[in-house]
């Protein structure tokens, strides 16, 4: 079966002053096929979440342009635009009043494969055919005490502490960055890549649901717009980047 890309790309600035969060997906310049997708939920006084969060798409976007797959591999080529974005992150702090840092996860496709790292707590789903098949594990407090088994999924939602992350990009500590993939890409996969002020409003089942019934691009309204109507007026930045593939 012949099968194609289906993508879009949504923000909302939520409630907030600022939007903090920035979301890019690239085509390679010379490389039919491949594509880029990434997101950033950025941290930091004054205009420094943004600032930070910029660094990552263009970090992601130039590094891209310049990837070639005879002489670096995808997993090499996705730390490095991590680490390439953490190293010009921490460097403007010293152009600026700010203290940035962010959040990061990038996605490259190419011809039967997907391949993924990410540091911090926005994520990326990938589902089949509506079922989950690999969620990113958040760099959080919350998601340790999870694992360890000291709080449950419904203290984790309401915990205090469920902010704080453990690791980030402009840290003084260097970026924690984790990855994964999958091959044999057939229709009915979906991927998502999104900031928590998205996924802190769905169940997995849900957004699977929804990513499986849709288009990409009304799959984006549905979950911008029901992430908006949960808030009830106190919602985060919010971002995502969705990938579907579908048969042609």
């Amino acid at each position: 079966m012949a099968i194609s890309i289906d993508t879009c790309a949504a923000m909302h600035i939520g409630d907030r002053s600022e939007q903090q969060d920035r979301v890019g997906m690239f085509p390679h310049p010379s490389r039919p096929g491949c594509m880029i997708a990434v997101l950033a939920d950025g941290m930091g006084g004054h205009s420094g979440g943004a600032i930070a969060a910029e660094q990552v798409v263009l970090k992601a976007k130039q590094n891209f342009s310049a990837y070639a797959p005879s002489s670096e591999s995808p997993v090499e080529f996705l730390r490095e635009v991590i680490d390439d974005a953490h190293a010009v992150i921490k460097l403007t702090r010293f152009t600026s009043e700010a203290d940035p840092h962010s959040t990061a996860v990038v996605m490259m496709l190419r011809p039967g494969h997907a391949d993924w790292a990410h540091c911090g707590d926005s994520r990326l789903y990938h589902f089949r055919n509506g079922a989950l098949v690999a969620r990113t594990p958040d760099h959080s407090l919350v998601e340790e005490l999870l694992r360890a088994g000291r709080i449950t999924p419904e203290q984790a939602e309401v915990h205090p502490q469920r902010n704080l992350l453990l690791s980030c990009l402009g840290a003084e500590a260097p970026p924690k960055i984790e990855v994964g993939g999958t091959t044999a890409l057939q229709a009915g996969d979906a991927f998502i890549l999104c900031s928590d002020g998205l996924w802190a409003y769905f169940s997995d089942e849900e957004m699977g649901r929804i990513l499986f019934e849709n288009d990409a691009r009304t799959a984006a309204r549905q979950l911008l717009d029901l992430a908006r109507a949960r808030a009830e007026g106190g919602g985060d930045n919010l971002s995502m980047a969705i990938v579907k593939v579908v048969p042609v």
